[in-house]
């Protein structure tokens, strides 16, 4: 099967929309016969489209048109969606340095850049496609620092957060708006910041989770935000899920149970699951990956296991592969695992960090 995948049509001098004067075919039908009268904007599949129906995804971000019993994409947001994209970047608290990779190709990250604000560890991350963000960490700082995703450099200073915290693991974007979650400051820690990613400067009030989540796990799609709590007291190990929608700012929502409640583990998606992975349960380490249906409120399943019991690693996806970077399974590691978000199973050995690293912060976004 062939897919023409196109993003702008001009004409030869490039400065206007072109003059098929002979007409144009699609799947051996003229154009001139589809129907392209019937237009739906909706996040699932029209029911009963007819050939030439067009359908703007907006959970993916892309039309498509109906043609012989099938969908085909025509024009999206190329290289992902648009909270991600095809280069991971890994802050490391071991060493105050950053690693970046390219999450098509099974291979070892490279070296680049440095930490801006020394120990911010245990930091929260997002990013759109453009700009990864690191909040909180440390001995509850409130910096937020950003690094330019395709241009490798030190972090550079973007504002503050609202309270200062830290075990703020991942963060949820839906590419305009980036959320920090909960964390633990001097306490347990209930609050929800956001900031407008394009635009430096300090974080707002969001609203509230129904708990201070310490060693939280955060992520989304392209319009609600889920957090997989963590530890909520001292001896409490929480199941809680709980989702927002990015763009109305308001209190956390409850949206179903982990399998098992656990801390100190990470998150990643793409635009139709989330996943949440590793953590510390009841005296030992985690290597279980659990999923939810983003847009479906429920319990999350199993999806398979890492390899190995994990804490304190980074995750991120390109929105097909997911990644695991590094982490602590008695000492700290340097390797990165991969999943297919959209396949339930166990992870793959990808390939290694630059060092063994720990209490990591990872995004991704465009690398040009």
């Amino acid at each position: 099967m062939t897919e023409l995948k196109v993003d702008t049509i001009v004409d030869a001098a490039g400065t206007g929309k072109p003059n098929f004067s002979t007409g144009v075919t699609m799947n051996g039908a003229a154009l001139s016969t589809l129907n392209l009268g019937e237009y739906t904007a909706s996040s699932s599949e029209p029911s009963s489209p007819e050939n030439g129906s067009i359908w703007w995804d907006t959970t993916n971000e892309v039309i498509k048109i109906y043609i012989a019993g099938e969908w085909k994409e025509t024009v999206g947001v190329a290289g992902g969606n648009a909270w991600n994209g095809d280069r991971a970047i890994v802050w490391s608290e071991s060493n105050s340095t950053i690693d970046y990779f390219d999450i098509t190709t099974s291979g070892n990250a490279s070296d680049f850049g440095d930490y801006t604000v020394a120990d911010q560890y245990r930091a929260g991350s997002l990013s759109d496609k453009t700009k990864g963000l690191i909040g909180g960490g440390g001995t509850y700082l409130n910096n937020i620092s950003y690094n330019t995703i395709a241009t490798l450099g030190n972090s550079v200073d973007f504002g503050d957060l609202t309270v200062g915290r830290r075990d703020l693991h991942g963060g949820s974007s839906d590419g305009t708006y980036g959320v920090f979650w909960t964390g633990y400051a001097s306490g347990f820690n209930d609050t929800i910041d956001y900031v407008t990613i394009a635009n430096t400067g300090n974080a707002t009030d969001f609203g509230n989770g129904s708990a201070g989540g310490l060693g939280t796990a955060a992520t989304n799609d392209a319009t609600r935000g889920v957090c997989f709590v963590g530890r909520t007291s001292a001896n409490v190990y929480d199941n809680r899920i709980e989702y927002i929608t990015i763009a109305s700012t308001g209190n956390a929502t409850d949206f179903g149970d982990s399998t098992a409640g656990r801390y100190n583990g990470a998150a990643m998606s793409d635009a139709t699951y989330s996943l949440s992975m590793g953590g510390y349960i009841s005296g030992s380490y985690s290597d279980t990956i659990d999923y939810v249906t983003t847009q479906t409120l429920g319990n999350a399943t199993d999806f398979g296991n890492m390899l190995a019991g994990t804490i304190y690693m980074g995750a991120a996806s390109n929105g097909t592969t997911g990644v695991m970077t590094g982490g602590n399974t008695g000492s700290n590691i340097n390797t990165i695992q991969s999943v297919t978000i959209a396949t339930a199973g166990n992870s793959s050995d990808f390939g290694d960090l630059t060092a063994a690293m720990s209490q990591i912060a990872a995004t991704s976004g465009n690398a040009s």
